[in-house]
């Protein structure tokens, strides 16, 4: 009698799993895809947790019948997730807090330092940053000559293990600044040459040297070495933190003598004055915000604006960030940065493009996610209105590894509360 409870038991877990597996088909969405393309009248289904279908529905035969759920999205628009990239979101809560900012470690090299495990998946931020479409983060530390490493995590999970997409993707350097400048704020002040420029540099030199050293042959483990065996086997980004022409040129050089490829530029203020070089060694971008001030008050005053569209011209691989003041509660807006880009020459979907698939590119995530593509994972959004468009974004559902999350945050909380 045992036996044969049991082998029913089985039957009927086997019949529901079976059934849990029938995939999920949206149809009718303006998908943007991530990669350029736009289908107005999508079929997009997503099955075990990556999408299966993505069509046309005016070219292919549906039957009802091999999906487990049908939603239709009519005039609704799809989205991959947006990407954050070089973000302190998930690793500080209160800027004002000290307690709460666990981004920056004592010490000026800390290549082994890991972002992973500061991160706070019960972040009260990170919730607030999803409802505008951002599922996927970068998430980097920061301060000193060599800040440590950051980790690509989607938005939801019990911990950092479950957030992870990717772990310790590359490490950040601050490049040294030649030169600064004096003066309090928006007052004008003098620029004067840094004394201190190229002992930074000599000890950049000393750390390389002895990590090339480690990595060609070494017996005893050193976890600051080992944390930068990754440049060299080509594992990891290294991503180099400069702004200036000058700085942007020593530090290319600099690298590439050491063998190290995988570089990608943060910051790039100045990266249409040497986009010779960074075509020439097909070096992406990851630009500053794009709502800044310019570089010098002899800038014009959209010239921040204006980039995007000018490295999208001149053939440079480019993504979006939100490096500055606030930045991890401000992430919620990189889609409306990208907006911006729109208004100043960057054609709509090329600006989905620098948020998504672009970004994914550049952090070694693409074959993952990025695009809405088959056989890639289902973390995606829907939203009543253009993402980019703050007037009118409306994320009504968002997914992660093809499962719906829940898009509530303390912010609608209190103001249903209060209204």
């Amino acid at each position: 009698m045992m036996n044969k409870f049991i082998l029913t038991l089985i039957v009927i877990l086997i019949t529901i799993n079976t059934m849990a597996q029938k995939p999920i088909l949206f149809i009718g969405g303006i998908a943007h895809i991530g990669n350029g393309e736009v289908i107005e009248n999508s079929a997009i289904s997503i099955k075990e947790g990556s999408f299966d279908i993505v069509a046309d529905a005016n070219l292919i035969r549906i039957d009802p019948t091999a999906f487990d759920t049908i939603i239709k999205l009519y005039g609704k628009h799809i989205y991959p997730s947006f990407i954050v990239p070089n973000t302190t979101l998930g690793i500080t809560e209160i800027d004002a807090v000290r307690a709460s900012r666990d981004f920056n470690e004592i010490g000026g090299v800390n290549p082994n330092i890991r972002s992973l495990i500061a991160y706070n998946s019960d972040s009260k931020i990170t919730k607030t940053i999803r409802t505008n479409g951002v599922l996927i983060a970068q998430v980097t530390p920061r301060g000193g000559l060599v800040s440590g490493q950051s980790s690509i995590m989607f938005l939801e999970g019990n911990n950092w293990e479950d957030a992870a997409l990717k772990v310790d993707d590359g490490i950040h350097i601050n490049w040294p600044n030649s030169y600064y400048t004096t003066g309090w704020w928006a007052e004008p002040g003098e620029t004067k040459e840094n004394k201190k420029y190229s002992k930074k540099i000599y000890e950049l030199n000393r750390l390389f040297s002895k990590a090339k050293s480690y990595y060609s042959s070494s017996e005893i483990i050193d976890l600051k070495m080992e944390s930068m065996r990754g440049l060299f086997n080509g594992s990891k980004n290294l991503y180099i933190h400069a702004n200036s022409a000058n700085e942007i040129r020593d530090a290319i050089e600099f690298f590439e003598n050491f063998k190290v490829n995988n570089l990608v530029i943060v910051g790039g203020e100045d990266a249409l004055k040497v986009s010779n070089i960074l075509v020439e060694k097909n070096i992406p971008v990851i630009l500053n915000r794009v709502h800044r001030l310019p570089k010098s008050q002899d800038s014009p005053v959209d010239e921040p604006y204006i980039q995007a569209k000018k490295l999208q011209d001149k053939g440079i691989l480019f993504c979006l960030s939100y490096e500055g003041d606030m930045e991890a509660m401000g992430a919620r807006n990189i889609a409306f940065t990208a907006g911006t880009t729109i208004a100043y020459g960057l054609k709509y979907e090329k600006a989905v493009q620098s948020i998504t698939l672009n970004t994914a590119k550049i952090l070694g995530i693409d074959h993952l996610v990025g695009s809405i593509q088959s056989n890639k994972n289902a973390t995606f959004f829907i939203s009543s209105g253009d993402a980019l468009d703050m007037r009118s974004n409306n994320v009504e559902k968002a997914y992660i590894n093809g499962k719906e999350i829940n898009l509530n945050n303390h912010q609608k909380e209190l103001f249903n509360k209060y209204k």
